[in-house]
């Protein structure tokens, strides 16, 4: 016999999935209360027994991105360079196919308490895979440059400023010149200046 506990699980997560599709298809725009419910086939009041509001709904639906994305990265294997250039492609591959969803992501306010531990878990899976690579003490440093070229390579693709013809390259290679610059340059670091050393 089905539990009302059981019940209710599974008519959130009918309105977690409808709200998906709707995103996907129409953006926050089409992302409504009553659509959901709707398009979930439930009665009118559900889905305000499991959401406050329309921005409850989004950030449910950035966080559970986020978690996606990192069940993903969490499942790469590989030597160092090739895992951490794949874990970037995966983020890159959201907006791509999802761009409404990637968005959401990046626009959900990032002092909200679940959502911070959401993306808070890729960053760290992240970051460590950068350490794999370049050692803990230029993890943060060179994971920060890794993260917002990636974001910004999504970013020009979603726009169309990134296309093939004008540069010559598209965003799969310049993750792997990233990636491989970084990995170039280790062997530079030690014999920097002092002086930019510092300046650092």
């Amino acid at each position: 016999m089905v539990t009302r506990a059981e019940t209710a699980a599974a008519t959130r997560d009918a309105l977690v999935r409808a709200a998906s599709e709707l995103l996907d298809e129409g953006g926050p725009e089409a992302v409504t209360l009553r659509a959901v419910g709707a398009r979930a086939g439930v009665s009118r009041g559900a889905p305000y027994g499991h959401f406050e509001d329309k921005a409850h709904l989004l950030t449910r639906l950035a966080i559970n991105a986020w978690n996606a994305v990192t069940d993903e990265v969490e499942q790469l294997r590989g030597e160092p360079a090739a895992r951490l250039e794949r874990a970037l492609l995966t983020l890159i591959e959201v907006g791509r196919r999802y761009p409404h969803r990637y968005a959401l992501m990046f626009s959900t306010p990032a002092d909200d308490p679940e959502a911070a531990v959401a993306a808070s878990r890729l960053e760290n899976r992240f970051l460590a895979m950068v350490a794999d690579l370049v050692g803990e003490p230029d993890a943060r440093r060179y994971g920060a440059l890794l993260m917002a070229s990636a974001h910004g390579i999504a970013g020009l693709e979603l726009s169309g400023h990134l296309a093939r013809e004008k540069w010559g390259v598209d965003g799969d290679q310049l993750v792997r010149t990233l990636v491989d610059g970084v990995r170039s340059g280790l062997g530079n670091s030690a014999h920097r200046p002092a002086c930019d050393t510092l300046e650092r």
